[in-house]
């Protein structure tokens, strides 16, 4: 089996066993999405998901996100680690949002990637949830994931963004990656993987005689 038909394979039974996904995590706004994904490095979506709706609450636009006092804004976010850059980051993205783009959250990687705290990863989110577009969202799972299947070799998000690009149909990259997520914490664990129950087992290098063996 080549890289191009187990990519295909890996979306087609993810469809299946996930035929209905979303982000976890929780937002209304284009910007909200951004300000959570911040929150999300180093930090659980749960417990972000746990602190977005106090944070949303309080600073309701992002005008009020713009002029928020830091201390009060780091209190709020504290429960996510590192909240000294997180609060400072997402005030200055805020501003500008506002400053450089009237507000509207921008379309383009290169747009995204000029924004305060905004790296690839959350730029191909951004890309993908709000604006429909193909996007490889290259997160720990990902990355795991795809690994272990034999797609790249690569720890590196950006070579792994890269090599999984030729692979994954266009329009079917932002909900493979969700999926991935999903499949990573059900059942293709970083720790104790659930190989047993997987209905990846037959595709999956870690699971075959001949691993490492995939064709280029």
């Amino acid at each position: 089996m080549t890289k191009e038909e187990c990519a295909l394979c890996a979306c087609e039974i993810l469809e299946q066993v996930y035929p209905q996904i979303a982000c976890a995590l929780e937002y209304e706004k284009p910007y909200e999405l951004l300000i959570a994904v911040r929150l999300s490095v180093q930090c659980t979506d749960a417990r972000v998901n746990q602190v977005t709706p106090k944070l949303f609450t309080v600073y309701p636009t992002l005008e009020s996100f713009a002029a928020a006092d830091l201390t009060d804004l780091e209190e709020i976010v504290h429960p996510c680690g590192f909240y000294h850059a997180k609060a400072k980051s997402i005030r200055e993205m805020a501003q500008q949002l506002l400053e450089r783009h009237g507000g509207v959250v921008p379309d383009t990687m290169e747009e995204l990637l000029q924004l305060s705290g905004v790296g690839r990863k959350t730029a191909n989110l951004i890309l993908g949830d709000v604006y429909g577009k193909p996007a490889i969202v290259a997160d720990t799972h990902f990355i795991r994931i795809t690994g272990r299947l034999g797609l790249t070799k690569s720890k590196d998000p950006a070579r792994v963004e890269q090599d999984l690009r030729p692979l994954i149909p266009p329009e079917r990259s932002s909900d493979f990656c969700h999926r991935i997520v999903w499949f990573g914490r059900d059942t293709c664990r970083a720790r104790s993987p659930q190989c047993q129950d997987c209905p990846m087992g037959e595709i999956c290098c870690q699971r075959s005689e001949t691993r490492g063996q995939r064709t280029e």
